[in-house]
């Protein structure tokens, strides 16, 4: 390859990941003009319009897009070969792109602002919206360095890291008429329930394991955002089911009860994720390291508090019950934990015992929380 071309596929890398031809000459240190008349040379050499006027902007074209996508790798491999791979927090100066929900940024900002300020001041850390847990488009797209998802398999330029197992509880106000020692599966199916869904789908991981034991509960009312679901709970005698890490705040101050719920609901585990031509890249290496490590000592936590306040809910008689009215098998329909508890339960039976299945005991919120000196925040 001809050094021209080399060092126009380096502009052509810097207008994809900028959107912008201003920004792409102020990250090359280029003028204006040198980098629109690179552009100029592009098309003709690759017989293409590669970027077309949309409003302010520009957008590319599909031949575009292909390319760059075929170059990204290289180019990536090609810098850290020619560069020094040490990074040093203590004088870098870098701004880094997480694409992150908020309660990834409740968890992360923090303790993470505390390392920068102490050990990184130059290095900025800017959250990109994500409403979307299953795609890498804005890694695809240099919009951001590191984002998080629910992934299986992820793509194959797509780099990931097991963080966390999201817990689900089923929350209500404290004197809510359901706010006894255990949560009955009865009483959670004739419950009104409140349903978080940013889609706006009324449908979730809850109602498809209650549709396979034939059982339906009713969604009375639907936000798109956890922020207001709190508040709907504290006044009404609705109840919700939801990761547990989301409503921390009010579980462990004792604003809202909470209870395991009494079916089993599979979480898909989150991973942060970043694009595998940043592998090598040391600082980003650096700044995931801290951002793994500070989530897992989160959960870690949380999950020690949760379960000395998380009140049953799982009753094995009942689900057995119910399926038994619907002249179901509790084999087809039960979880694996369930249907162990069913069996233990038809072998007390056998053996004529009465010994009911023990109760965990509600250790009193507000000193778990003081005996943690208040370290667990939202």
């Amino acid at each position: 390859m001809r050094p021209h071309d080399l060092n126009l596929l380096m502009i052509f890398d810097a207008i994809m990941t900028e959107g912008a031809i201003t920004r792409a000459a102020d990250r090359l240190s280029m003028t204006q003009p040198a980098v629109s008349n690179a552009l100029s040379r592009m098309r003709t050499a690759w017989k293409d319009e590669l970027f077309v006027k949309d409003g302010r902007g520009i957008q590319p074209t599909s031949f575009a897009t292909n390319l760059w996508s075929q170059i990204q790798g290289p180019l990536g491999q090609l810098e850290v070969a020619v560069s020094p791979a040490e990074f040093d927090p203590a004088t870098a100066k870098r701004t880094f792109r997480i694409s992150a929900t908020d309660s990834i940024v409740a968890m992360v900002w923090g303790p993470l602002r505390k390392v920068i300020e102490n050990e990184a001041p130059g290095i900025n850390i800017h959250a990109i919206p994500s409403y979307d847990l299953g795609t890498d488009k804005v890694l695809k797209d240099a919009e951001a360095e590191l984002t998080f998802s629910k992934y299986h398999q992820p793509d194959a330029v797509i780099r990931t890291e097991h963080v966390l197992d999201p817990s689900w509880v089923v929350v209500m106000r404290p004197d809510h008429p359901l706010a006894k020692a255990q949560l009955t599966l009865e009483d959670f199916i004739a419950a009104d329930h409140l349903l978080v869904s940013v889609t706006g789908d009324v449908t979730g991981p809850t109602d498809q394991v209650l549709a396979n034991m034939g059982l339906k509960r009713r969604i009375a009312m639907s936000v798109n955002q956890f922020y207001n679901a709190t508040p709907l709970l504290k006044e009404s005698n609705l109840i919700c089911v939801a990761p547990s890490l989301v409503v921390e705040k009010e579980i462990f101050s004792g604003e809202l009860a909470v209870f395991e719920t009494p079916i089993e609901i599979k979480s898909l585990p989150m991973s942060v994720m970043w694009h595998k031509r940043q592998d090598l890249d040391a600082g980003l290496q650096w700044l995931r390291k801290l951002v793994v490590k500070f989530i897992r000592e989160r959960v870690e936590r949380h999950e020690m508090l949760l379960s000395q306040c998380c009140r049953k809910a799982y009753c094995a008689e009942t689900v057995k019950r119910f399926l038994a009215q619907r002249n179901m098998d509790s084999s087809d329909f039960t979880p694996s934990h369930t249907q162990k508890n069913i069996d233990q339960i038809d072998a007390r039976e056998n053996a004529n015992t009465t010994d009911e299945p023990e109760v965990a005991k509600v250790i009193g919120v507000n000193k778990v929380v003081n005996d943690e000196n208040n370290k667990v925040t939202a």
